[in-house]
C-alpha cells in the first residue's frame, strides 16, 4: 500500500475498544515496549526519572519505571497531580509499581527522563501546573522519551495550543499519530518509534506518503509519443523572474512529460530561448516584461495541445495578471497547476477556483494559503492540518501545502501527509520544480489528489538523491529537477 494509517485520539479509542482483554494488559504492553526501546537506546545503566500524569498516559509510565527497575535501573516516579485522581488501570499500575518498592518523589533530576505526563487524550492548553511542569522537564537538559506523544501535543492535529514536551525520541503505541506527522507536533517528538502492543489495524481518516506511491505514475511506454506521455503547458516569468518558470518546465519534462511548451512574455523570450533548450516558447504580449491581458489569445492556443498547465511561476503582480489568470481559469478546460502569482491573482476571487469544471491543484506554502483564507501566516503555521483542510473545502479543488510535512488535501477526503525529503528543500526555485512536477502528473491523466500527493513524494526522493551527491546544506533547486528521473527509475 501506497500509504500508511496516521491515527487521531479518536480512531485509537475505537480501536482500542475492539480489544477484548483486560485494558490493564495493554497499558502493560505498551509500558514493556517502550523500556525495550529505552534500553536499546540506553543501554548502559543511567538514572531514570519517570514523570507521570494521573491518567492513562502515566499508568504507562507507572508500568515504564517498574520494569526498568526489574531491569536493574535506578528510578524514580514523579507525580504531576493529585494521587487520589489516578484511578482504574493506572491506579492498578502504581500498585504494581509500588511491589518493587517504588514510591512517588519530588525529584526529577534522572540521567534519562519519561515524559508520560499527558497521552493522545490531551487537546487545548495545558493548565498552569502543566505548563510548569512541562517548562521545568524541558529546562532539565536531559534526553527525553515521550510516551505515544510529547506531552502538550495534539495528538490529532498536531497543533500546541501552549508549551509542549521536547523529546527525543517518542515510543508510541499500534500506529502513528497524526500529531506525530504534522507540525507543529513532529517538531517536537523527534525519532518516533512504533510500537505493536496487539491491537487490531483499523481505518484512518489521514495518511502518510510512502515512496511506494510512485509506482502508481505511468511511464512512457512503446507506443508512447511526446503527447501521450503528456503535453505541459507552463505560463509564467516576468522581468527578474524567469527562473521560477524554467525550473518548472524542466521539472515536468524529467518528471516524465513528453513535451512542454511555456508562454512567456515576448520582450523576454530570448532569455528563455537560451536557457530552455528541450522546451518550446510562445512568445506573448506583455508591458515592461509582465503579461498582459492581450495575451490570452496567444495562451489559448498554445493551450490545445496541452494536457495539463502549470499556471503561476514568476507570473508577475498587477491588475492585467490578475485580470489574465481570472480568464484563463474560466476558458482553460485543462487541469491546472496554480502556484505562486497565480495564487497571489485569485485571493479574494475563490469562486473562479470553485466555478471550474476541470481539476485544480494549488499548491502554496503558509504564507500564500493564509492571504488565500484571510488569515495570518501564524494561524496557518498552528494548524497547518485544519488550515489546508479549509483551503480545500473554501476553493473546491485539492491543496498541498509545502513544507517538511506537505499536506494534501481534498473536500471531503482526509489528509495525505508527505514527510520525504531533507531541510535541502528549503531553498529558493523547489517549489516551482513542484509545481513542474505536479502538472507533469496531472499531464499523465493522474487523479488530482494522488497526483499531487506522487508529486511530492517524487520531489522529495529527487532531494534525498541530490543530497546524497551536493549534500544539503547547499542544495539548489536545479539538483532537485537533475535528479528527478532518477527517482522516478
Amino acid at each position: 500500500m501506497w500509504a500508511e494509517p496516521l491515527y487521531t485520539a479518536a480512531e485509537m479509542r475505537a480501536a482500542e475498544e475492539k480489544y477484548d482483554g483486560p485494558t490493564v494488559d495493554l497499558m502493560e504492553r505498551a509500558g514493556t515496549a517502550a523500556v525495550e526501546t529505552l534500553l536499546n537506546r540506553y543501554p548502559e545503566p543511567r538514572t531514570f526519572s519517570v514523570w507521570c500524569g494521573t491518567g492513562s498516559n502515566g499508568g504507562d509510565g507507572f508500568v515504564v519505571a517498574r520494569k526498568l527497575r526489574e531491569a536493574g535501573r535506578k528510578v524514580e516516579i514523579r507525580l504531576l497531580g493529585d494521587e487520589s485522581k489516578v484511578k482504574g488501570d493506572a491506579a492498578e499500575s502504581l500498585a504494581r509499581a509500588r511491589k518493587v518498592g517504588l514510591d512517588l518523589t519530588d525529584g526529577g533530576a534522572g540521567e534519562v527522563v519519561v515524559d508520560a505526563l499527558f497521552g493522545t487524550g490531551f487537546s487545548g492548553k495545558p493548565r498552569p501546573q502543566a505548563a510548569r511542569a512541562i517548562e521545568e522537564l524541558n529546562a532539565l537538559g536531559a534526553p527525553v522519551v515521550a510516551i505515544d506523544v510529547p506531552s502538550g501535543v495534539d495528538a490529532s492535529t498536531g497543533e500546541m495550543s501552549g508549551p509542549a514536551i521536547q523529546a527525543e525520541l517518542t515510543v508510541t503505541f499500534h500506529g502513528p499519530k497524526v500529531g506525530l506527522a504534522v507540525a507543529p507536533g513532529r517538531f517536537q517528538a523527534g525519532e518516533v518509534v512504533v510500537a505493536d502492543i496487539g491491537l487490531a489495524q483499523t481505518e484512518t481518516h489521514h495518511r502518510r506518503v510512502s515512496e511506494r506511491i510512485l509506482g502508481l505514475v505511468p511511464r512512457r511506454g512503446e507506443r508512447d509519443n511526446k503527447y501521450s506521455a503528456g503535453s505541459v503547458l507552463v505560463i509564467g516569468g516576468s522581468a527578474g523572474k524567469t527562473g521560477a518558470p524554467s525550473l518548472a518546465a524542466e521539472a515536468s519534462l524529467r518528471a516524465g512529460a513528453g513535451i512542454c511548451t511555456a508562454c512567456v512574455p515576448a520582450s523576454l523570450n530570448l532569455v528563455f530561448e537560451q536557457r530552455l533548450l528541450e522546451v518550446m516558447t510562445r512568445a506573448c504580449p506583455d508591458e515592461e516584461g509582465i503579461m498582459t491581458m492581450d495575451a490570452a489569445d496567444e495562451i489559448i492556443d498554445a493551450s490545445e495541445r496541452a494536457s495539463a498547465v502549470a499556471l503561476g511561476p514568476g507570473l508577475g503582480r498587477t491588475d492585467a495578471v490578475r485580470a489574465l489568470v481570472g480568464y484563463l481559469l474560466d476558458r482553460l478546460d485543462k487541469p491546472i497547476a496554480l502556484d505562486a502569482d497565480g495564487l497571489w491573482a485569485v485571493v479574494g476571487h475563490l469562486d473562479w477556483i470553485f466555478s471550474r469544471q476541470s481539476p485544480t491543484v494549488l499548491t502554496p506554502h503558509e504564507g500564500e494559503l493564509a492571504r488565500l483564507l484571510g488569515r495570518k501566516s501564524d494561524w496557518v503555521r498552528s494548524r497547518r492540518l485544519n488550515a489546508v483542510q479549509a483551503g480545500a473545502d473554501d476553493v473546491g479543488a485539492v491543496v498541498l501545502l509545502k513544507g517538511a510535512d506537505t499536506l494534501i488535501a481534498a473536500p471531503g477526503r482526509g489528509v495525505l501527509v508527505c514527510d520525504i525529503g531533507n531541510a535541502g528543500l528549503a531553498t529558493a526555485g523547489a517549489g516551482d520544480v513542484l509545481t513542474g512536477v505536479v502538472a507533469a502528473f496531472l499531464a499523465k491523466g493522474m487523479e488530482p489528489r494522488l497526483a499531487a500527493a506522487a508529486a511530492a513524494a517524487a520531489h522529495g526522493v529527487a532531494a534525498n538523491l541530490a543530497a546524497e551527491r551536493h549534500g544539503s546544506a547547499g542544495l539548489l533547486a536545479r539538483d532537485v529537477v537533475e535528479a528527478l528521473s532518477p527517482a522516478l527509475s
